[in-house]
């Protein structure tokens, strides 16, 4: 039985675009005599679709979708994810389903068990969880059929719950096939490959797993379909940011797939998660740029517009804001805007035409001395001869925020967000000024991240000029203004938010580690004070395991402080 894997990048609620990808695939297949395709979990309309699922409308429209696709399957099957109704239960009555499709109809209908309601998913708002157990058949073949979670537990887990394998494996299967909606984390892709080569040991099954690719908002997923032996070996790993299809021949036994093994690239377990955060992997920083520049041009496409803004500070933020923006829509789609004060350095200004130069894109100076000036006119009556302090630095914050969103009005840019996690973790930044935007870029990179990243954009030459990336981090918004002035050195700042933030650690676990207990303290409270600013930040890509966002929800006006 020869099974293809299709790996392809939908969007949510385009019913249109989604059949068309489909069923062109479907066709291909066809033609390369294929057996079986094997589409991604809610394939149909998009993952995922929150509250589009409440319509009805929504609902019909993905049963239309279905008995389209399923009309082209003659002399081909094919398994494809979408939402199914069953009007007989009160209550939820929908499932997140598989559809078996084969002979120009549905065949079989296999729903999902086990929903997740932990960090970005939120499916048991949505779907009934499943309580009937079945395998699917296809040339004399049983498959057991399962989504995403259904094949993640297993029997270490402290949590562990009874999976949809522990009944369906009484049925003798001769294959696990599982659909999957699992989004990009930079950790990800080790624990995929161990968990579902341990369910692969666990259960002496082959496995074809089919994953989505593609960015939907904040959640980029990122591939990685890929397919197994009973053995747990990986023998077909499919590209990882990019969409893709690949056959593999099936039979029974042990080495059920005619392929030779294929090289996964180090060890499949993960590093210690509890050591201080390592940015120094080039395997990391890759897959985070990598993800980023998808998560760029899918927001863009998705949402209709093709092009974009930012604030040039000459620091490295926006330098690598740029370099990101360049690749995944093309330099002549970004405009960077100047807009020095009196407090702005000559080589702020020099460093920013340097990088603007390199990438050959068009750019905007705004000088904001005399609009800040005419500001502090304005406010003289009220503030009197109170000293210059955070309102001024503020002011100018906001003075570039609304140049900036007048120049996305009027020309229908998306303005682009350069706060990095850091930043946004502390506080460090103004509302309605520099954290104002469409789209937050970095907003889950670490400061230290950030430099990593700019290093490995420099990797086939200059794209950032060296002194953006050495020279001391300023908001330029005083005289003489360092970062290092409000906030501890990064690097050790960044080892304490990932422990708090990434980890959940407590202060006292992670005063236990060694660090210094005054600046724990100081750094946990900034985090939790500051949380009613990250409520109003813009969406913020997720590359992390906990991003600031959909995933990690805290109280505003919360009295725990860790």
């Amino acid at each position: 039985m020869k099974i293809a894997l299709a790996q392809l990048n939908y969007h949510i609620g385009n019913f249109e675009l989604n059949t068309k990808k489909i069923i062109e695939t479907i066709h291909a297949a066809k033609a390369k005599k294929v057996d079986l395709v094997v589409f991604a979990e809610l394939a149909v309309c998009g993952y995922p679709a929150r509250d589009f699922l409440e319509f009805t409308e929504f609902i019909e429209l993905c049963d239309k979708a279905v008995v389209a696709i399923a009309a082209e399957c003659k002399g081909i099957a094919a398994i494809v994810g979408c939402p199914s109704v069953n009007p007989k239960i009160e209550g939820k009555n929908l499932f997140n389903s598989a559809y078996f499709l084969e002979k120009g109809r549905v065949k079989a209908k296999v729903h999902k068990t086990l929903l997740p309601t932990y960090d970005v998913f939120d499916e048991y708002r949505y779907f009934e969880p499943n309580t009937q157990f079945e395998l699917v058949e296809l040339m004399g073949k049983k498959i057991a059929l399962t989504i995403c979670e259904d094949l993640w537990n297993v029997d270490e887990d402290p949590l562990y719950v009874k999976a949809p394998m522990d009944e369906l494996i009484h049925l003798r299967p001769d294959l696990m096939i599982n659909i999957a909606a699992s989004p990009f984390d930079y950790r990800h892709r080790e624990d995929r490959l161990e968990v579902l080569s341990n369910n692969c040991e666990k259960y002496n099954l082959p496995l074809i797993y089919v994953n989505h690719i593609g960015a939907q908002t904040e959640l980029v997923f990122d591939g990685g379909s890929m397919v197994m032996n009973a053995n747990g070996h990986l023998i077909d790993e499919l590209k990882y940011f990019e969409e893709d299809f690949s056959i593999v021949e099936f039979n029974s036994g042990l080495c059920a797939f005619e392929a030779k093994e294929v090289s996964i690239g180090g060890a499949w377990q993960n590093e210690d998660n509890d050591k201080p955060l390592d940015v120094s992997g080039l395997e990391t920083i890759e897959r985070i740029y990598n993800a980023l520049v998808l998560g760029i041009r899918d927001y863009f496409q998705k949402s209709g517009f093709s092009k974009a803004t930012l604030g040039m500070s000459g620091g490295i933020d926006s330098a690598v804001v740029l370099a990101l923006a360049a690749e995944a829509l093309g330099k002549d789609n970004v405009l960077p805007v100047l807009m020095p004060s009196q407090y702005s350095t000559n080589h702020s200004v020099d460093d920013s035409m340097d990088m603007i130069n390199l990438i050959g894109c068009k750019h905007e100076t705004i000088a904001i001395k005399d609009i800040f000036d005419s500001f502090q006119t304005a406010l003289k009556p009220q503030f009197k001869d109170l000293p210059f302090n955070l309102t001024e630095e503020n002011m100018q914050a906001r003075i570039r925020g609304v140049l900036l969103m007048a120049i996305s009005n009027k020309f229908g840019y998306i303005l682009l967000n350069t706060s990095n996690k850091s930043e946004n973790a502390v506080g460090y930044g103004t509302l309605y000024g520099d954290m104002c935007g469409g789209l937050s870029v970095i907003g889950d990179v670490y400061k230290t991240q950030v430099f990593a990243l700019a290093r490995y954009i420099n990797r086939n030459g200059i794209i950032i000029p060296e002194n953006i990336i050495t020279k001391e981090p300023s908001a330029e918004l005083r005289p003489d203004q360092k970062d290092s002035d409000s906030l501890p050195e990064y690097e050790a700042l960044d080892k304490v938010l990932y422990q708090y933030v990434e980890l959940r650690k407590s202060s006292r676990e992670i005063i236990a580690q060694g660090v210094d207990e005054v600046l724990v303290k100081r750094i946990l409270k900034l985090v939790n004070t500051n949380e009613y600013k990250r409520h109003q930040t813009p969406p913020i890509l997720r590359v992390s395991p906990k991003a600031f966002g959909i995933g990690r929800r805290m109280p505003i006006v919360g009295k725990y402080l860790s």
